[in-house]
């Protein structure tokens, strides 16, 4: 999202002339948030999905399997279709709860503060209050990993475990901090970037080129969801709000004190996160195991979801969370 946002702006069109394009015109005034009825019709894994209001926002979430309960949570610009293999394949042994986060997909985007590490990590702790489920594990993909952790810091949560599938756990360094968030709010705040975002996103060249910059390689059907959400520029809105209130330092203040046991798996050709990073964070937090994932990328999980449930399975079993 932050390399296309930055994209844009170096080739945005000249001022519109709404009555000589006025279908590129009302493609930039935007079509809000996602629909379910029309965008959500072939959505991976429909039947286990349901909507719930709580902490003032509609979530759509996704709840299957049966077993020790499992809390998987997407990255920044993503939804629940990230899962759409990874799971299945959990809910054999678990019961699987995977929200849409505030703003994206197909649940509701909460007002500007909300959207910060602790908002979002505050309505998905009242989310779980109102399904009566707690979880003994934890699995966050980039910023959700924050996330995960977030809820842990506040104390609503203590799960014995916290997966982090090339997580987003530490802030950016160098001159690109003092570049990076003030461009990230400028972007929020300005109603037409995310528009334009939207528009360029019809085009499936343009997706396959945003995907492929992670590092990874998905399927057809993975792009085919990407390019639903992200062609809606509430979606895209909601991506660059969240990047825009994103602040990690209290996370690594506090990443060697985390209590529950933390396993880090990575790609090895992540092009978004370095791998570096989780090593660095492995020397940081005592008990820490790292597992790499050769050949893959930022959204290994996708690439390879029965490797990533094998991988998560045998970490749930060591620490007790299930059986062998």
């Amino acid at each position: 999202m932050t390399r296309m946002a930055l994209e844009m702006t170096e080739t945005a069109p000249a001022p519109i002339d709404r009555g000589q394009d006025a279908s590129l015109w009302q493609a930039l005034m935007g079509d809000g948030a996602p629909d379910w009825e029309r965008d959500g019709a072939a959505w991976p894994n429909r039947t286990a999905s349901r909507f719930v209001e709580a902490g003032g926002l509609r979530f759509h979430v996704q709840v299957m399997g049966a077993g020790p309960v499992v809390l998987l949570l997407h990255g920044t610009g993503a939804a629940t279709h990230s899962w759409r293999d990874l799971a299945p394949a959990l809910a054999r042994r678990f019961t699987v709860i995977a929200p849409d986060l505030p703003g994206h997909g197909f649940t509701e985007m909460p007002g500007w503060p909300r959207m910060s590490l602790p908002g979002m990590a505050g309505a998905l702790n009242a989310l779980l209050d109102a399904l009566a489920l707690k979880p003994d594990l934890i699995v966050g993909h980039s910023a959700g990993a924050a996330i995960g952790i977030e809820m842990c810091r506040n104390g609503r949560l203590a799960p014995a475990g916290l997966v982090s599938l090339n997580g987003a756990l530490l802030p950016y360094r160098g001159n690109m901090t003092r570049v990076f968030s003030p461009i990230a709010k400028v972007f929020a705040m300005n109603p037409l970037v995310p528009r334009l975002f939207a528009w360029r996103a019809r085009s499936p060249a343009v997706v396959h080129r945003l995907l492929a910059g992670t590092g990874s390689t998905i399927d057809a059907a993975g792009e085919t969801h990407y390019a639903a959400l992200v062609r809606h520029s509430g979606h895209a809105a909601s991506a660059l709000t969240m990047m825009a209130n994103w602040n990690l330092d209290a996370i690594e203040t506090d990443l060697p004190r985390f209590a529950p046991r933390l396993l880090l798996v990575t790609g090895a050709n992540d092009r978004a996160i370095s791998p570096r990073e989780a090593e660095r964070i492995a020397r940081m937090v005592p008990g820490a195991r790292l597992v790499s994932m050769p050949k893959l990328g930022h959204l290994a999980h996708e690439e390879a979801p029965v490797e990533t449930a094998r991988i998560i399975e045998e970490f749930a079993t060591a620490i007790g969370v299930c059986g062998a």
